[in-house]
């Protein structure tokens, strides 16, 4: 007995898309379903018309044609967000601080030439993180997280001191923040740890409680310079981090409830710490004091209006105002800019979180989105506590405003992740083994091709029939006769 022959028919067709599919059937179960009533009928309409819109903001494009990743690009408007900003803070900067370089240094614009130096090379390093892929760092996640790490710990006894801190390394002229280099190495490394962790996320000995120690040492050494505002910021980081991968949310409410009594002892142990929280609660009462700083930050913006009163001429910068050029340089942008350059500066940030939080959602794989969420919440975060403490509304930290502030390690360092940012947000493929790029394009060069239409094709599983065996010729009548 001959085993039966198994057909497959496969027929090569246009796909309209996964996506067309799903949009399609809803559109037609709402249409099939639809109430007499025609407040539901509007309802389910409405509701058809969201769910096909979200699907196609899932797949980047139309539904009917979806867009390679090739073919998205950089994002246009993340990195005119990032270099608007960049170049307002020379400008700013050369305004706020030309009277006090004058004074200081003999030179009004000493200050700006060391940030255009800066500026120069974080477009140099930014040019670069565009042209590599984001991949790379998943081999240098822990690499850049030990060299971190060791850099925190040697500023502690190598670093020189200003304003009652050790956080630089200076050499000459030139300077360097290691907690600026930590920002990245933590966003780096967490979104290695829980892009390979995955579903073990949940588990607390393997997917929480390691990312939570690693970002709980860099605190302590943070502290230890002190610097309370960048270690409350890596904390947040992380949680949202934690959260966006899928931890539990008694573990994130269990670990803020042991850091927020923690915080408040670390506070209010500290004598200077303790008297700037007074200073917040009633600046005024402190006017000669710990207050100093804020009431001539608001009386700074108070004096500018609506439209300030102009470029260059501020007074509070004449030595009223303490730290001009760094932390509190909103406040100078609100002298003599008013409201509306006020507005332009959280406007421009949130574009650029917005842009961010985009390329999060839309990135090709885990670790591009985790990346692109923690580079966006760091520098998102810092901006929010900056302005917040420029407008009085937190107690005052030494946190400079990316992108504006003087300050060469952060202006290059915020360049160089948001030109990160940029390359995930441009979702090229997966590279591979090099080859020479010639080669490259003709082997793809017809790769992939959809047919709009093709024969069938049929697959046949089993041994193959034989063919039927001849029939014997008929007899011949001659030869019988």
């Amino acid at each position: 007995m001959k085993p039966p022959v198994r057909r497959t028919v496969v027929r090569r067709v246009a796909s309209p898309g996964a996506a067309a599919l799903r949009a399609r059937a809803v559109a037609a179960e709402a249409e099939a379903a639809a109430p007499r009533n025609r407040i539901k009928a509007g309802a389910l309409e409405v509701w058809s018309s969201i769910t096909a819109w979200l699907t196609r903001m899932r797949n980047d494009g139309d539904a009917t044609h979806p867009i390679r990743p090739s073919q998205v690009g950089v994002d246009r408007v993340l990195v005119g967000a990032v270099l608007a900003l960049a170049a307002f803070g020379m400008v700013m900067v050369y305004s706020s601080g030309a009277v006090f370089a004058a004074k200081k240094y003999g030179d009004a614009t000493y200050f700006l030439k060391r940030e255009v130096v800066y500026a120069i090379l974080g477009l140099v390093a930014m040019s670069f993180a565009v042209r590599v892929d984001y991949s790379i760092y998943r081999r240098l996640a822990y690499p850049l997280l030990f060299v971190s790490l060791g850099l925190l710990a040697a500023v502690l006894k190598l670093g020189s001191r200003a304003g009652g801190a050790i956080r630089w390394f200076r050499a000459g002229p030139l300077s360097f923040q290691p907690s600026e280099l930590a920002k990245f190495a933590l966003c780096v490394y967490l979104a290695y740890l829980l892009a390979r962790k995955a579903e073990k996320v949940r588990v607390f000995s393997v997917g929480f409680l390691p990312p939570l120690l690693v970002t709980g040492l860099m605190m302590v050494l943070l502290l230890k310079q002190p610097d309370l505002g960048t270690a409350a910021i890596f904390g947040a980081v992380a949680l949202g981090l934690l959260f966006i991968a899928g931890t539990r949310t008694s573990y994130l409410i269990l670990a803020v409830l042991v850091a927020a009594p923690a915080g408040w002892q670390f506070i209010v142990s500290t004598p200077f710490r303790m008297r700037r929280m007074l200073a917040f609660l009633d600046p005024w009462a402190f006017r000669r004091d710990v207050g100093y700083q804020i009431t001539e930050s608001l009386i700074s913006v108070g004096s500018g209006g609506v439209t300030g009163l102009g470029l260059g001429d501020g007074r509070q910068k004449l030595f009223f105002l303490p730290e001009a050029h760094t932390d509190f340089i909103l406040s100078i942008v609100g002298e003599e800019l008013g409201l509306m350059g006020i507005l332009f500066v959280i406007a421009a940030f949130g574009v650029l979180v917005w842009r961010g939080f985009r390329t999060a959602f839309r990135a090709r794989d885990v670790f591009g989105a985790y990346l692109a969420f923690g580079i966006t919440t760091m520098i998102g975060l810092q901006a929010l506590v900056n302005i917040g403490v420029v407008l009085g509304s937190l107690p005052t930290k030494g946190l400079p405003l990316p992108f504006i502030s003087y300050g060469g390690t952060s202006l290059a360092m915020c360049l160089f992740a948001s030109g990160v940012l940029a390359n995930i947000s441009a979702r090229n493929p997966e590279p591979g083994d090099w080859v020479f790029p010639g080669a490259r394009r003709r082997a793809l060069k017809h790769a992939n091709r959809r047919m709009d239409a093709g024969p069938r094709i049929i697959v046949e599983v089993g041994n193959k029939p034989r063919p039927p065996a001849a029939a014997p010729p008929p007899p011949s009548i001659g030869a019988d006769a």
